[in-house]
């Protein structure tokens, strides 16, 4: 990281250049960022002080539930903070810190949500082995390699990022220090290493979505060999809200990686990078709570 010793701050991308409109902005991320604090909450209390509700779904919920609360609190408040002051700047080290957070937490909710299908997968598939493969101690040895697998693509990725000089001046187009648009910074042919780690980590993605497929797969032949109406009903109201959850992560997430250079602009950028890092964490518990009548009642 010394190679960019030389730059102390970096400038983000305004939400909007008229103050009476940052104003604005301001007032929007702040009301969506506490409905994702308030419906991530109630599903952090609901879940720890109901014992029925101590199952290895709702302990993975609740991991999601903090998962969604820290990728939110590391984009949002400098952004609102920003809007709210007419700044733009943020220091090196707190790039840094971003960079490192925002890929710690959507990596280790990626990995969780593919837990998530394995234990919606042995539930309705295999349920009278349930209790054996989904422990107690199992599922802490599963939410351990999600947490502990996030850290370790975090640290890849920020130490290859920021060890590269960046002689392209200061300016990231992104309301937050976002890998891509710091590559765009660096002057060294090194950031291939970079590009190495995140076709790495892509293809890491790509089996794991894989494996998400695959589950629903056999769910939904199991669920639709079922011969009551109600456990149809039942099996299907567990899997919809995980099924639309991971919907939403990775469609924001691939309209935001993988649109045409062509039609991409800073305002566009924006908008996409906020649909994927902002609305599914504010969402999230509202998806959850809408056909889980176990969660509304508590």
């Amino acid at each position: 990281m010394s190679n960019s010793s030389s730059i102390t701050e970096l400038v983000l991308l305004a939400f909007a250049d008229t103050r009476e409109l940052q104003l604005l902005h301001f007032a929007l991320l702040l009301g969506i960022y506490l409905a994702a604090l308030l419906g991530n909450g109630l599903i952090l209390s609901a879940v720890a002080c109901h014992h029925r509700l101590h199952t290895p779904m709702y302990f993975f919920l609740l991991n999601l539930a903090l998962l969604d609360l820290g990728c939110i609190s590391t984009t949002l408040p400098k952004a609102m903070a920003n809007a709210l002051w007419d700044t733009r700047a943020i220091s090196y080290q707190g790039c840094v810190a971003q960079v490192f957070f925002f890929l710690f937490f959507i990596s280790a909710e990626y990995y969780n949500l593919t837990i998530m299908a394995y234990d919606r997968y042995v539930a309705i598939c295999k349920p009278l082995h349930y209790g054996s493969l989904l422990g107690s101690r199992a599922c802490a040895q599963m939410a351990a390699a999600a947490w502990g697998s996030g850290f370790l693509n975090a640290v890849l990725h920020m130490a290859n990022t920021f060890s590269l000089p960046l002689c392209q001046g200061n300016a990231v187009d992104q309301f937050f220090c976002e890998i891509p648009h710091i590559l765009k910074l660096s002057c060294s042919d090194a950031y291939l290493r970079e590009v190495g780690a995140l076709v790495f980590s892509v293809s890491l993605a790509f089996g794991c979505f894989v494996f998400i497929v695959l589950s629903y797969v056999q769910i939904f032949r199991a669920v639709l060999r079922m011969p009551s109406e109600q456990g149809r009903h039942k099996a299907f109201s567990t899997c919809l809200p995980h099924l639309a959850v991971v919907s939403l992560f990775v469609s924001t997430g691939m309209c935001s990686y993988l649109k045409p250079p062509s039609i991409s602009s800073p305002s566009l950028d924006l908008v996409v990078t906020l649909l994927y890092s902002v609305v599914p964490p504010a969402l999230n518990p509202l998806i959850y709570s809408m056909r889980n009548q176990e969660l509304k009642n508590a």
